[in-house]
């Protein structure tokens, strides 16, 4: 009988981001007091679990956010590049309410294809990536489960390549909430289930910024 392993894909809490920047990949932006709070409270719903390997994007959110678990499990985080957010041409811009990014005329001329998509990092890429991550990490997790720290995008993008869905999509409809887990659950080398759950959905106080 094949052995059954786990990956959990957890997208990091909420971020200190007074100014609304789409941060994607720029330093130096760290969980506000309620993001610490997600960590945490993540960490206690799953810590109990069967978990032998964690983790996470080199991001300082996504590290912030593995900090408790890995501290709760007695785990080294294992920071893997795989894992970081997704390329974005409109980073350090700030974003507004909602999708206000794409209302600005100054960013029309990134927009010219929404199926590859033109402002950043194609999502066949991201999901090559993050399937490359996810086998590894299974591999070593083999019989028991394993946490990957990671970004909306990047999750939400392997996630509809699993579930054979086309890549392109409104940002507006990713269930990828801050601190949610995404949940792939495998019979040996074969996926046989995708589950989801928030441990700290009820610590979420808005919508969050794109690019997160």
């Amino acid at each position: 009988m094949a052995e059954t392993t786990v990956v959990h894909l957890l997208r990091h809490g909420e971020v200190h981001n007074p100014g609304g920047i789409l941060y994607g990949r720029l330093p130096g932006y760290h969980l506000s007091e309620t993001g610490q709070l997600m960590a945490e409270t993540v960490a206690k719903a799953v810590g109990g679990r069967d978990i032998v390997a964690l983790y996470s994007s080199p991001l300082e959110r996504a590290l912030e956010t593995a900090a408790p678990l890995a501290e709760k499990l007695g785990l080294d985080v294992v920071r893997d590049s795989r894992l970081i957010e997704a390329g974005n041409l409109l980073e350090g811009r700030p974003v507004g309410q909602g999708l206000a990014v794409l209302r600005n005329p100054r960013n029309y001329r990134y927009f010219w294809n929404p199926l590859r998509p033109s402002w950043g990092e194609p999502y066949p890429a991201i999901v090559l990536r993050m399937k490359s991550v996810i086998d590894d990490a299974r591999a070593m997790a083999r019989g028991h489960e394993a946490v990957l720290v990671s970004h909306q995008l990047p999750i939400w993008a392997i996630r509809s390549a699993a579930e054979g869905r086309r890549l392109w999509h409104d940002p507006r409809r990713r269930q990828c909430a801050l601190a949610s887990l995404t949940t792939l659950t495998f019979d040996g080398d074969r996926l046989i289930s995708i589950g989801y759950s928030e441990p700290a959905g009820s610590l979420r106080t808005g919508p969050s910024v794109p690019g997160a």
